[in-house]
């Protein structure tokens, strides 16, 4: 990391010439007609993997990143074209290959975490977390990539946001078929869609006579990727109003550490 943070231009965040060459080629090109493009996309991405990082508001960027309302709307413009989802992607599939395994997973963990959201437009209570807020049903490959999420408010059950996140993954990954579970997941309904998908979808049990913590196969790899998360600050809580805006920014944090593994292995 230290290495890593020689590279960079101001902040530990920014992109490093590595990085930057991964991503370049994803970028929106330039229109044929109007006037010339002024904005620098690196800089744009730099101030946005910024705020995730540090978890600051939009109006307290750094000046070096120019207005932050020219940031902001670059940035809503970006999460309506998918870029973030197709950048985090293509890390992940360049992640994959890079480890020795197939671009396509094949297998996957489900799990979900509730957090507070002080300013989103729906919530909801969690009882069992004691929590006012959104819940963030994930998916993650066997070494605890993300690829999937599914954002909703806190008092929608795992297995209810789960039946969302088993739709996605089989239109965005086709060749998962095996998926790893709590008990939280062992409802009819999730079942019965997961066979009608082609998933099998194995339950991990906690034994009769455990006592205090234990690392259960499988299941920790997705308790991992919710401590990678949070890292980022912003992840922290949801800050965020609107559910497309809060998707983004997880983005942004995992793409993040993938772009950065790749580049510097």
């Amino acid at each position: 990391m230290v290495k890593i943070a020689k590279k960079t231009k101001r902040y530990p965040s920014d992109l490093t010439d590595e990085e930057w060459e991964q991503i370049a080629p994803l970028m929106p090109k330039p229109g044929r007609r109007g006037r010339p493009r002024e904005v620098d996309f690196r800089e744009v991405i730099n101030a946005v993997r910024y705020l995730v990082r540090s978890g600051c508001g939009w109006r307290m960027l750094p000046i070096h990143f120019g207005p932050w309302q020219t940031v902001y709307g670059w940035f809503r413009e970006l999460a309506r074209r998918f870029l973030f989802q197709t950048i985090h992607d293509v890390a992940l599939m360049v992640d994959r290959e890079r480890s020795g395994r197939e671009a396509s997973p094949t297998a996957g963990v489900i799990d979900s975490q509730s957090v507070k959201a002080p300013h989103a437009e729906t919530r909801g209570y969690d009882a069992g977390k004691k929590i006012v807020g959104r819940k963030r049903h994930i998916a993650v490959d066997t070494d605890g990539r993300l690829l999937m999420v599914n954002l909703t408010p806190a008092d929608i059950s795992d297995s209810a946001g789960a039946q969302m996140v088993l739709d996605a993954i089989r239109k965005r990954w086709p060749w998962v078929k095996h998926l790893f579970a709590d008990g939280a997941y062992d409802r009819l309904k999730l079942m019965d869609k997961a066979a009608y998908l082609d998933f099998v979808v194995e339950i991990i049990r906690r034994s009769g006579d455990q006592k205090g913590f234990q690392v259960l196969p499988r299941r920790w790899v997705v308790e991992r990727t919710f401590g990678w998360m949070i890292r980022w600050r912003r992840l922290v809580r949801d800050y965020e109003k609107r559910i497309d805006v809060s998707h983004a920014m997880i983005l942004i944090a995992m793409g993040g550490n993938l772009i950065r593994r790749n580049a510097h292995p």
